[in-house]
C-alpha cells in the first residue's frame, strides 16, 4: 500500500494530485447557460412527438432510454447550443430530491441536448476516471457537501467548479477506468442477454398461447385455476418491525431489479408477528396489488408479505406461465371500463379474467422448453449480482489507492 497525503479532499496516495473541477475540465455548462429564463421560454418548446432532438434528463437515465421522451426542434436545438451533447458526457443532477445523481449522457445516434436541472462536463483527460470518482464514496460525500436546501436541495455550477478533484497519473486514470468499466460492460452485456430471453418467452407464451391457442380449448376465469390470497400484516406495523427477524417485502422490493427474481429482502418483522401475517417460502411467486400494481416476481428467500401482494397457493400452472401471463394481461387488468387506471389490482377483476386452457401436452411442453430460458436468466443475473458487489467493493478501494493498478 503506497503512502497517503491529507488533503481537503480526503487520502489519497502520495503521488497523486489535488486540483479542482475548473481547472481539469473542458467545460461545465447547463440548460440555463444558453440564455435568460425569457429567452428560453420563447425559443425552446417541449414537444412530447418525436422531433429533431431528444431532451436528455435524469427521468430518461432512470428509464434505461427507452422512451417517452421529451424533444425539441431544430430551432430550439441550435439555440440550445452551449448544452448540445455528443454522447459521453458527464451529467450530474444539480437540483430536487436527486440532486447528486452522476450519469453518462447515453449514445442515442441522434441529436441530443441537456435537460434542465442538471450539469455537464467533459474532462481533460477523459472523463472515465472521473465518472467512476464522482460514483464513489469519495466523491458522493464531496458532492453532498454542496448541496443545500431542504425544499429544494440544490447546488450551484460556481460551488462545483471549486470542488477538489484527485488527479493520479494518465496511465492510472486509464487503468482504474480500464478495470471498472470491463465490469460495468459484462454488467451492461448480461443485463441486455436478460432482456432478450424474457422477450424471448414473452414471444413464445403470445404465439402459443393467445395467437395460436387452439378453437377445442376450453376458456375458464383465472380463479377456477388459481387460488387467489392476498397477504395480511400484524398491527399495529410498526410495532412489529424489526432489524432482524422474519423478512418482510415491501413493493420497493419489486421494483428496484429488472428480474423476475427477488433476491434479496431487507427489512424485518419481528417473529411474534408470524401468526398476523403471511410467511411464504422460497420459490412462490406473487403478485404487486398496491402502490406499483400487477408486477410478478418469484421469491429466492423466505418472506412474509403484507395486504400488497397477492400469492397463488393452488394452480393450474407454473410459476413461469404465471409469471409471463400476468406480465401480458397486466395492461387489462389496470383498466377500468372507463379507461382511467386503478392504483391497486382489483382481485376480482383478477379472478374473473378469462383465459384459454391449453391441454395437459401442450403446457408441459411449453414448461420444459421456457424454465430453460428462466434458468439462463437466474444464472445471468446471479452474476450481475456478483459483479457489481465486485465492483462497488474495488471502486472505493482504486479511488483511495489502497488498491493499486500498475
Amino acid at each position: 500500500m503506497s503512502e497517503v497525503v491529507i488533503s481537503e479532499l480526503t487520502n489519497i496516495p502520495s503521488h497523486w494530485k489535488v486540483s479542482n473541477m475548473v481547472n481539469e475540465t473542458e467545460f461545465i455548462t447547463d440548460y440555463v447557460a444558453n440564455g435568460s429564463f425569457a429567452s428560453l421560454a420563447e425559443n425552446v418548446r417541449y414537444k412530447s412527438e418525436p422531433d429533431y432532438a431528444i431532451l436528455i434528463r435524469l427521468t430518461d437515465f432512470n428509464n434505461n432510454y427507452k422512451g417517452d421522451f421529451v424533444y425539441v426542434d431544430k430551432n430550439a436545438y441550435d439555440f440550445l447550443k452551449k448544452s448540445k451533447l455528443e454522447g459521453g458526457e458527464i451529467i450530474i443532477s444539480n437540483v430536487g430530491a436527486y440532486a447528486g445523481t452522476v450519469f453518462l449522457a447515453p449514445k442515442l445516434y441522434r441529436p441530443m441536448t441537456l435537460g434542465p436541472n442538471s450539469i455537464m462536463m467533459n474532462f481533460i483527460s477523459g472523463n472515465m476516471f472521473y465518472y467512476y470518482w464522482l460514483k464513489s464514496p469519495m466523491g458522493k460525500f464531496l458532492l453532498d457537501g454542496i448541496i443545500s436546501g431542504s425544499a429544494q436541495p440544490k447546488f450551484n455550477k460556481t460551488t462545483f467548479r471549486q470542488m477538489q478533484v484527485p488527479v493520479p497519473p494518465l496511465s492510472e486514470q486509464k487503468s482504474i477506468a480500464s478495470i471498472l468499466s470491463s465490469l460495468d460492460d459484462k454488467i451492461d452485456l448480461l443485463h441486455r442477454q436478460n432482456a432478450t430471453l424474457e422477450k424471448m418467452a414473452e414471444t413464445l407464451f403470445r404465439q402459443w398461447f393467445i395467437e395460436e391457442a387452439k378453437e377445442d380449448w376450453d376458456v375458464k376465469p383465472l380463479g377456477s385455476l388459481v387460488t387467489v390470497k392476498r397477504g395480511s400484516s400484524p398491527r399495529p406495523i410498526q410495532d412489529y418491525l424489526s432489524d432482524t427477524g422474519l423478512r418482510w417485502l415491501k413493493i420497493s422490493d419489486a421494483t428496484k431489479e429488472n428480474s423476475p427474481y427477488i433476491f434479496e429482502i431487507k427489512e424485518y418483522i419481528k417473529i411474534e408477528g408470524l401468526n398476523k401475517t403471511t410467511h411464504l417460502k422460497a420459490g412462490t411467486l406473487v403478485l404487486s396489488n398496491s402502490a406499483t400494481p400487477g408486477i410478478p416476481k418469484i421469491l429466492l428467500v423466505d418472506s412474509c408479505i403484507h395486504d400488497g401482494w397477492l400469492h397463488f397457493p393452488k394452480s393450474h400452472f407454473s410459476n413461469e406461465f404465471l409469471y409471463l401471463l400476468f406480465k401480458k394481461i397486466r395492461p387489462e387488468l389496470l383498466q377500468q371500463g372507463n379507461g382511467s387506471i386503478f392504483t391497486n389490482l382489483k382481485t376480482d377483476i383478477l379472478k374473473e379474467y378469462r383465459i384459454p386452457i391449453p391441454d395437459k401436452e401442450s403446457l408441459l411442453f411449453f414448461d420444459n422448453k421456457v424454465k430453460q430460458v428462466f434458468e439462463k436468466i437466474l444464472n445471468n443475473t446471479t452474476q450481475i449480482r456478483t459483479l457489481t458487489a465486485l465492483r462497488d467493493v474495488l471502486l472505493p478501494k482504486l479511488m483511495s489507492g489502497e488498491v493499486r493498478v500498475d
